[in-house]
């Protein structure tokens, strides 16, 4: 039984690989077809940023604007620093009326900046269902193997694999819905931003005593302040004394010399 689990394991998977392949490399003929408009899947994005003169006011332009296109919410923030008061929000529309929400944004306040992408996502869309549509198949036959197993060591074996299976079929579905909801609604990032007046802090009022306290504080300083600047200043000090010295000593020379031709 342990051959023959080999044998249908192998099998099973060239078959998946040989589908894998199929879904990868389709034949010339539907590579060079282009698919039509109608079934291309496309998300959109836009990132705008707006200058408001009033955000209270612009929230609730922002309240009626989702609710008359049927948007809604995604994430939201405010802060307030710098003198800006800010909010943020992530917005989810159908792309029929991506345009259209879009064009109403206009009325809240000056365009700051405004980018727009478009990606093409459908021959993703296309490998991951065609993948996903594969690993269940594989899935099913391991279960109809594993009914047929008779040795305990062949049935851990296929339900190691299955559990292996599984685990990719999860993932491939995730992703799967991750890429069909991108594609059924598109997302606008959306900042709204408000300057705030930058007000000069009031001054504080100070007690007498306090005043009082201050000044013998400050009259101490600069009494310790001199001091040092006398100390700091002693070899200039030390030269006027001695330059006084010479000049009276010079003067009183030459008052003697003066007696004394007389």
């Amino acid at each position: 039984m342990s051959e023959s689990v080999s044998e249908s394991d192998k099998e099973l998977e060239e078959t998946s690989l040989a589908t894998e392949a199929a879904a990868q490399d389709p034949p010339v003929s539907a590579r060079v077809t282009a698919a039509p408009a109608a079934t291309r899947k496309l998300i959109y994005h836009a990132e705008v940023r707006v200058k408001v003169e009033d955000l209270d006011r612009a929230n609730a332009r922002m309240d009626s604007l989702t609710r008359t296109y049927g948007a809604y919410v995604s994430d939201a923030s405010e802060t307030r620093q710098d003198g800006q008061r800010q909010h943020q929000m992530k917005i989810r529309v159908v792309p029929s009326r991506f345009q259209a929400m879009l064009g109403g944004l206009n009325g809240l306040g000056t365009l700051v900046s405004k980018t727009l992408s478009t990606d093409d996502v459908t021959a993703e869309h296309a490998d991951i269902s065609a993948r996903l549509g594969t690993k269940r198949a594989l899935e099913q036959r391991y279960i109809a193997l594993l009914s047929q197993a008779k040795k305990v060591s062949d049935i851990l074996e296929i339900e190691e694999k299955i559990g292996n299976v599984r685990g990719d079929i999860e993932a491939t579905e995730s992703r799967l819905k991750t890429l069909n909801d991108q594609v059924a609604y598109s997302t606008i990032t959306l900042t709204y931003f408000q300057e705030l007046p930058l007000t000069a802090p009031d001054a504080p009022v100070i007690s007498f005593s306090s005043r009082l306290v201050q000044s013998f504080y400050d009259g101490w300083e600069l009494f310790t302040g001199l001091v040092l600047a006398l100390v700091t200043a002693w070899p200039l000090l030390l030269g006027a004394v001695l330059g006084v010295w010479g000049l009276r000593a010079w003067r009183q020379r030459r008052r003697q010399r003066a007696a004394a031709s007389l």
